[in-house]
């Protein structure tokens, strides 16, 4: 095997592997719908991408070409339809993901929320302590510009993705559970089955599973040692106690690491430090290197992402799309921020998601003091009669507005703005550079 086309390349899963075996010497190239920034770096670093459903674009040498695709690829895409008729070897990311961990010390991050940025900042402080350590990650790591990561030692920090089960095709010596929240129904039907599929998951842990305390994993679910975190409960074995301004102390099963500061703001990165830390300390990294490497971490992009920060105006955005994850970053929000009015911008994510949670993302955003609301983006979905955007809107509190896609930015030209966030997991990233230049030259 010499060539490995990529069927939806841009997407963050797929460009950290198509990276991966690029930096390993393999032809690589693939189709998205779309360019993106991230496409345009790919091609940069010498991956062919195209943007149209054309099989011309697929490498004729079927022996020598492995075909990797995205679950969020549509099942009659030409170009997949093509592939699977034609004799192409054809595997799911999530399968390459196992492959390359297969053998390796595999440190996973799983959970419905939080698992990108604790993933992101495991990797950091297997790197800045000198441990270093391969990883493949679902967003931009600001410290190191790149979602991949590629050491020369056996150390793979990956996130592990829940939706269509795609973490069951990890075997972790360590892992995490940041959360088990109900999402993904169209693919798992129920939350006892998303709790099902974490269980499973914590079943195939070799070493120590972590789990944010509270969570529902008991040792009839899995053979590995299980410990417990959390901000602020003292009965966890690891856990911040705050201090003030946001330092804290981490207490951990063999003492406590005095007086931590995380390099980004917001309770919620407190608590994934915390997770992250007890994979690093589980592991044997020395307390002294985590302390360093937390006030150096810089964050993700998309989470928590501060744009602008000026007197009497910050911007930030942030990648949540499900209620749980709007709630925390609000309140995280909320609490750096106490005495500002809090405008939050929302596009949703998917038809399903939006009729699951129609109620709990109204009462999420109602935490803001008004709620710009925006058209449901698609994604890989059809519209689904009577779901619209309308059925969040009706149940905010807040002070709120319910807007087409192209009429954002207008609208903000006028709007006053003292603190502003802008989430979702669709296309609203593309408006994070002009809403900063516009606040930034207010």
């Amino acid at each position: 095997m010499t060539h490995i086309y990529f069927i939806g390349i841009g997407g963050i899963g797929m460009s950290a592997i198509a990276r991966y075996y690029n930096a390993k010497g393999y032809k690589v190239s693939g189709y998205d719908k779309t360019p993106s920034p991230l496409t345009h770096e790919l091609e940069s670093e010498g991956i062919e991408v195209h943007y149209e459903d054309n099989i011309d674009f697929i490498p004729k040498d079927v022996a020598e070409t492995l075909v990797v695709y995205t679950p969020a690829i549509p099942a009659d895409m030409g170009e997949l339809v093509y592939v699977k008729e034609n004799g192409y070897r054809v595997v799911k990311r999530s399968k390459m993901l196992g492959e390359i961990s297969e053998g390796q010390r595999c440190m996973a991050v799983a959970g419905t929320h939080g698992k990108t940025t604790t993933s992101t900042m495991t990797s950091h402080l297997f790197m800045d302590s000198g441990e270093g350590c391969s990883a493949f990650l679902g967003g931009i790591s600001k410290n190191y510009g790149t979602n991949l990561l590629i050491s020369p030692n056996d150390v793979i920090v990956a996130e592990a993705d829940e939706f269509d089960r795609s973490f069951l095709q990890l075997f972790p010596e360590i892992a995490v559970i940041t959360s088990m929240d109900a999402d993904h129904l169209d693919i798992y039907g129920d939350a006892e089955h998303v709790q099902e599929a974490f269980k499973a998951f914590a079943s195939q842990v070799s070493g120590t599973v972590i789990i944010r305390h509270g969570l529902d994993i008991t040792p009839k679910d899995t053979s590995a040692r299980i410990l417990t975190y959390s901000f602020g409960n003292p009965e966890a074995d690891f856990h911040a106690e705050p201090l003030e301004d946001g330092h804290f102390n981490l207490h951990y099963p063999g003492g406590v690491i005095e007086d931590c500061v995380v390099g980004i703001p917001g309770w919620v990165n407190v608590e994934n430090a915390t997770a992250a830390s007890a994979i690093a300390l589980t592991y044997g990294i020395a307390p002294e290197k985590i302390r360093k490497a937390l006030a150096c971490f810089s964050g993700v992009k998309r989470r928590f992402d501060i744009q602008v920060k000026k007197p009497g105006c910050v911007y930030i955005d942030d990648y949540a799309h499900h209620p749980q994850e709007i709630t925390a970053a609000l309140s995280s929000i909320r609490k750096s921020y106490p005495e500002s009015r809090l405008t939050a911008v929302f596009q949703p994510h998917l038809y399903t998601r939006t009729r699951d949670f129609a109620p709990e993302f109204a009462k999420a955003l109602s935490l803001a003091d008004k709620v710009i609301l925006l058209d449901i983006y698609p994604a890989r979905e059809l519209p689904i009669p009577g779901v619209t955007s309308e059925i969040i809107f009706k149940d905010i509190t807040a002070g709120k507005v319910l807007l087409k896609r192209s009429e954002l930015m207008d609208y903000l030209k006028d709007e006053p703005v003292e603190v502003l966030a802008t989430l979702g997991a669709g296309d609203i990233d593309r408006f994070v550079g002009e809403i900063a230049r516009m606040l930034e030259n207010r």
